[in-house]
């Protein structure tokens, strides 16, 4: 049986578009699969609170046609409700057969994956992480540098965090700050040796997103519209890629959502729907990019191992901060991802990193559910408070979550999630030097508001299937090919060994590239 490509990859999202770029550079006959699921929502022409005021159809982009906002009211993040991403989260779970219990269970189908909704937090893992990885960690070096020129990525250049993110030499300058965090951040200077003492240092945030313009995308405006969808291209995302991919003749993109692998003569094959007809196609290898929940029940159904897996997610919590000295002030368009990050040491061996947040992209909705208020009142205040407040999130490392991911004999993945018995007492001690913390700098944390999110609630997922140097069923070696199925390989979060606080998209497109770059020369 003659393949029909060199190599299908599936899953078009940052980890398949960051393996697919050595592969085609290379000559090799690509086909890229993914759910095709495309945007239905209609996006915000101006800024978001020009919008906000004049924009007669606002309800459009707000809630959604199809009143997707409303059907979302539980989900933890904001970004999960927005109407012009429902296509981005629409029909994961249903169409991959997953089951969560106590878990917030997301993934895409969406060309660009879940790039489509990402906060674009970057950074590189230190050595010690990338102890962990069954390689040499200057085998990521170049990947790292090859992956941040492609996507382009904004911070400052010398801050206290300048190690912690390890990309001040590839980035561009630092978008601009909104006042309240230039405040915050004009204070800190002279609190810096309290705060070290407390176990905190603040930085300006390393992002994926655009302050000038770069590979025809162009550099970001203010609008305050990045939660919505950026016109702008400023902020990164898989589709752009996906979109330079189309243009080499040796690539091939379709929509097709996987509904398993076999073993053939030759390679193998992919069975899935496309166009609503069943398909088959073929290669010699095999590239799983579809996210790690995905990944994981393809690559568990092809194995056919029924044995449970750890699944790591990082635990959450998100805060809301006031500045009194901005009380009346006027709102105005900002940067709505994030400005100022901080790293909190909360053990010799746990960090916590977490970002501060403009509200001036977001309605009144979002804050209601922390006020001490019957919501009719907490509206009531916040149209007052709001122009002075900022929203915070906090990140701690996955191996404090304890869920585990299992094939049952139906097909299904069911997914049990759970916090590690540490984890509730280092959010407390986090909540209270942070709160400490923020007070130095003007900002007072609103009773209430630090509120700890459900297990996977942050969609920070890892681990699954990690790369060992000697792997065994269930696990992948050091180029992500999974163990007793030679030729199948693992490139995105379901690889990688570790989960630690900081973002881990960076490290996911990097090991992808390397991987890639490695199949190419038979390294």
């Amino acid at each position: 049986m003659m393949e029909d490509f060199d190599v299908i990859i599936v899953g078009s999202g940052p980890a398949g578009v960051s393996a697919a770029f050595p592969l085609v550079a290379a000559g090799w006959k690509v086909l890229m699969v993914d759910g095709g699921e495309v945007p239905s929502g209609k996006l915000p022409q101006q800024s978001f609170l020009e919008a906000r005021t004049s924009d007669p159809e606002q309800w459009k982009w707000m809630v959604g046609e199809n009143f997707h906002a409303l059907s979302m009211r539980e989900a933890v993040s904001p970004k999960m409700r927005v109407a012009s991403h429902s296509h981005v989260f629409s029909g994961f779970n249903q169409h991959n057969r997953i089951n969560a219990e106590n878990f917030i269970s997301v993934g895409s189908l969406a060309p660009g994956g879940l790039s489509n909704a990402w906060g674009c937090g970057v950074a590189k893992f230190s050595s010690a992480e990338l102890d962990q990885f069954p390689f040499p960690s200057t085998a990521l070096d170049i990947a790292y540098q090859s992956v941040a020129k492609r996507m382009g990525i904004s911070g400052p250049r010398g801050d206290d965090l300048s190690d912690y993110f390890g990309l001040d030499s590839c980035s561009q300058a630092a978008i601009d700050m909104d006042p309240m965090h230039q405040s915050m951040f004009g204070k800190y200077g002279a609190n810096r040796v309290y705060l070290h003492k407390l176990g905190v240092r603040f930085g300006r945030s390393r992002l994926a997103a655009l302050s000038a313009d770069h590979n025809g995308r162009q550099g970001c405006n203010l609008s305050g519209n990045c939660l919505y969808g950026c016109d702008r291209g400023a902020l990164y995302s898989a589709t752009d890629d996906l979109r330079a991919l189309k243009k080499f003749t040796n690539f091939h993109h379709l929509a097709l959502v996987v509904d398993g692998i076999r073993k053939n003569a030759d390679g193998w094959s992919i069975d899935g729907q496309f166009e609503q007809v069943g398909k088959t196609f073929s290669a010699s290898k095999i590239l799983l990019a579809a996210g790690t929940i995905a990944s994981t029940r393809l690559a568990l159904k092809t194995l056919d191992l029924q044995n449970p897996v750890r699944l790591l997610s990082c635990p959450t919590a998100a805060f809301v901060l006031c500045l009194p000295s901005f009380f009346g002030a006027a709102r105005t368009p900002a940067f709505g991802f994030g400005q100022i990050s901080f790293v909190l040491s909360l053990r010799e061996d746990v960090s916590a990193l977490g970002a501060t947040f403009a509200t001036s992209g977001l309605p009144l909705s979002e804050f209601a559910r922390y006020m001490p208020l019957r919501r009719r009142y907490g509206i009531d205040l916040l149209k007052s408070l709001l122009s002075s407040c900022v929203v915070g999130n906090l990140f701690l490392p996955g191996h404090l979550s304890d869920n585990q991911a299992r094939l049952d004999q139906d097909g299904v993945l069911q997914i049990k999630g759970g916090y590690h018995h540490e984890t509730d007492d280092l959010l407390t001690t986090a909540h209270a030097r942070l709160r400490k913390a923020y007070r130095r700098l003007g900002a007072y944390m609103l009773p209430t508001s630090f509120t700890a999110g459900k297990p996977g609630g942050d969609i920070h997922y890892a681990g699954t299937l990690p790369m060992r140097k000697n792997p065994i069923p269930g696990e992948s070696d050091a180029s992500g090919q999974l163990f007793g199925l030679a030729g199948v390989y693992v490139v995105d979060g379901a690889c990688l060994p570790v989960l630690p606080e900081k973002s881990h998209t960076l490290t996911i497109m990097a090991n992808a590239h390397r991987i890639a770059c490695e199949m190419v020369t038979g390294a």
